[in-house]
């Protein structure tokens, strides 16, 4: 059993720290003030490679493992989460099913733009009335004279505004059920596609969320990713994928929020001496770097699966579930540890804290990862 890192994954996890704490740090209180995407960021990314990076160089990525993706990422959500989230949705939502399921010509026309950072990638599944239970979807898509004609709403889509087409799902046979569901690729400029960006959040504030809403929307017939009817089992893969990425991405915002409280601890004085002397806030720290290190062996663990064709679902869940809820466990220890100036925007811990929640309920909630890890187990 060997726990070393390659060479190259080495490499880039240690490029992308640098990269992170240079460019990205110093940015993240103004994103999360203004709430600004962090677009100039992404093109920086997009000329290190970054934005393709587990994709083959063919379709523009960089042919890098899915390890190293995730490597990068808890780098890049250590520095900021709103740009941790935006990197993380580009990748394991806008351009994977392309990749996993795209025809060669759809791979080349879509995929490729996305790899090259030429623009942002994502992914519309959740509905108003359709969030944990994915299958009881209700946009519709009617095939008519060689067009999908489109119409319905989504809800909480990542990075849309700043897209150029957004793959969907949309029942195209109500009589199956859950099995009449499948995936389209829809321009953002096609007529009667909306893009609405509006919500005001309690964190990741420069990610950008949206509505999208459709109205008669027509895309041609080979827009249809993958079979018809198979659009629940390709975004239920995706997830899997998915989730070891947010675990990446708690696992960095973790990681911040102990680099924080430590920083603080050796920092500030009481009776006389730092308050990392004393057992009660070492125990805390002790606990929060336990807990970041199980963390990161779960997502590396469910990341090397991935990478060699092994079932991962139940150590995707694993990795989700305990980095996402430790995640918030660990900014609100760091607040703690901080006392009342932990409460306040002048220490980045408050910031981690609201921008970690979000992990315990995007690509499916903390309960619906306990459901997932049942079912796994014969429940």
């Amino acid at each position: 059993m060997d726990f070393d890192l390659s060479k190259e994954q080495q490499l880039i996890r240690d490029v992308v720290r640098d990269f992170a704490q240079q460019e990205i740090a110093p940015k993240a209180a103004e994103i999360d003030r203004t709430g600004q995407f962090p677009l100039g960021i992404l093109q920086r990314m997009a000329e290190m490679d970054l934005m393709g990076l587990p994709f083959p160089e063919e379709y523009g990525g960089a042919g890098a493992d899915y390890v190293s993706y995730c490597l990068a990422l808890e780098e890049i959500s250590r520095a900021c989460g709103s740009t941790g989230i935006t990197y993380e949705a580009h990748i394991s939502l806008g351009c994977m099913p392309i990749y996993l399921f795209g025809t060669e010509e759809q791979k080349r026309q879509f995929l490729t733009p996305l790899c090259r950072g030429e623009c942002v990638g994502a992914f519309g599944l959740t509905e108003p009335n359709a969030g944990s239970d994915a299958g009881g979807t209700q946009t519709r898509a009617v095939r008519e004279n060689g067009y999908w004609m489109i119409n319905g709403s989504k809800c909480f889509i990542t990075n849309a505004s700043y897209a150029k087409f957004v793959t969907i799902t949309a029942v195209t046979d109500k009589s199956k059920g859950k099995k009449g569901i499948s995936s389209i690729i829809v321009p953002v400029d096609t007529p009667g596609f909306t893009i609405k960006a509006g919500y005001e959040k309690l964190g990741l504030h420069g990610s950008n969320t949206t509505e999208l809403y459709f109205d008669d929307v027509r895309v041609p017939e080979e827009n249809l990713l993958g079979k018809e009817g198979e659009g629940l089992k390709q975004f239920l893969q995706v997830l899997d994928g998915g989730r070891i990425a947010i675990g990446a991405m708690a696992t960095g915002l973790a990681q911040a929020a102990l680099d924080a409280a430590l920083k603080y601890a050796q920092e500030r004085y009481q009776f006389s001496q730092p308050i990392g002397k004393f057992q009660a806030i070492q125990f805390k720290l002790a606990d929060m770097a336990m807990q970041v290190e199980l963390a990161r062996n779960m997502y590396l663990k469910a990341a090397w699966l991935k990478d060699r064709g092994r079932p991962h679902t139940k150590e995707a869940s694993f990795a989700k579930l305990f980095a996402s809820e430790m995640a918030t466990q660990a900014a609100l220890q760091a607040i703690q540890i901080h006392g009342g100036y932990g409460y306040t925007k002048d220490f980045p811990v408050e910031r981690i804290l609201r921008d970690a929640k979000l992990c315990e309920i995007g690509e499916g909630t903390s309960e619906i990862q306990r459901l997932v890890i049942a079912r796994c187990l014969g429940l």
